[in-house]
């Protein structure tokens, strides 16, 4: 798709201003698709198979990281499960207008994502959309709403480990990790770890630590250590100072669930919304795009997380003054796809 386009319409016009040179570099041996072609394209496009090519290539960047790349060494590569609307599409009836999605920790690439019919009804949604992902050895991480057994147990299955924030679900689990975390058993070998970040007018400091009180514990897919999250905030304009704790569980075997570890995967999430979404929906401006026909939504928001996993890949950290020297420089964005213009 073209570099800042948000239309079909404009993605068609860029591909007829730019030359015969790079239409054939693309590909076409003729004039490059109009708007009504993309478009009728776009509608009857497979998503699975789109977003299997896709995924494919995203699966492929991971594997090919040199150890300690974008995280630290021998770390197990993460995934973040989190949910996105795109409301533009969703408030014109479009049947794709919610996605769960799937994005790797260390370098911002989608690797897949399953359209879900309601945001409250992610979590049936949650199994299909990991099966395309390689899970053995890897670490996935979500949103409390997909803490469930039933995914514990897929992604323990399948050989992967889990990190998951535990808030009103499940209850017992809850009530028990806030009794051991408030009064620790005799002898349980609690870890603590704790970071302090400044910026955007607050400091915020991190506390975690890890006990292994419940270690298999019976209700829970492959249990391993618990741990609990204090979070402060200060305001620095108002001295106001927010605090909030958070729960989680991991199956992650001890060893490798050191609290600095655990800490950084329980905000590995938060990626997806300020990587992924955040370019997505703002700088592409897929909030407010109103396509709802067929598989339109669906596929045009597998192409914007590419184009967002191609431009984090080649090192670009704005996003939209990314789009705007790819669009002023073509080669440039062809080199991104390993495609050379010939003499």
């Amino acid at each position: 798709m073209r570099w800042g386009a948000r239309r079909s319409s404009a993605i068609a016009e860029w591909g007829r201003h730019d030359g015969a040179h790079i239409a054939r570099a693309l590909g076409f041996r003729q004039l490059p698709p109009g708007a009504a072609t993309l478009h009728l394209m776009f509608r009857r496009l497979d998503c699975s198979g789109v977003e299997a090519q896709l995924g494919a290539w995203a699966e492929g960047v991971v594997a090919r990281m040199p150890p300690g790349t974008g995280r630290p060494p021998a770390a197990e590569p993460a995934v973040a499960l989190e949910g996105n609307t795109l409301r533009g599409s969703r408030t014109h009836g479009a049947p794709g207008g919610h996605l769960l999605a799937a994005l790797a920790h260390q370098v911002g690439v989608t690797r897949a994502h399953q359209a879900v019919a309601d945001q409250p009804h992610e979590s049936p949604a949650v199994e299909p959309g990991l099966s395309p992902l390689v899970l053995t050895g890897r670490v996935v991480t979500m949103a409390a709403l997909l803490t469930q057994t039933a995914v514990a147990q897929s992604i323990v299955e399948a050989g992967g480990d889990d990190v998951m924030v535990v808030k009103a679900n499940p209850p017992q689990l809850r009530a028990d990790m806030e009794l051991t975390c408030a009064a620790p058993p005799v002898g349980d070998p609690q870890e603590t770890a704790h970071t302090i970040a400044r910026g955007h007018g607050r400091m915020e400091q991190r506390r975690l630590t890890t006990s292994q009180a419940l270690l298999g514990y019976r209700v829970w897919p492959g249990l391993a250590p618990v741990f609990a999250l204090e979070r402060a905030v200060l305001i620095s304009n108002t001295g106001e100072v927010r605090s909030e704790p958070v729960y989680g569980v991991t199956s992650l075997a001890s060893q490798r669930a050191t609290p600095s570890r655990v800490l950084a995967l329980v905000r590995g999430p938060w990626q997806i919304e300020n990587q992924s979404p955040g370019g997505r929906d703002v700088t592409c401006d897929a909030d407010r795009s109103q396509v709802r026909c067929g598989n339109i939504p669906q596929v045009m928001a597998a192409l914007r997380n590419t184009t967002i996993g191609l431009l984090r890949r080649a090192g670009y950290s704005t996003m939209a003054a990314a789009c705007r020297l790819l669009a002023a420089q073509p080669i440039r964005a062809l080199a991104l796809l390993g495609i050379q213009l010939e003499n």
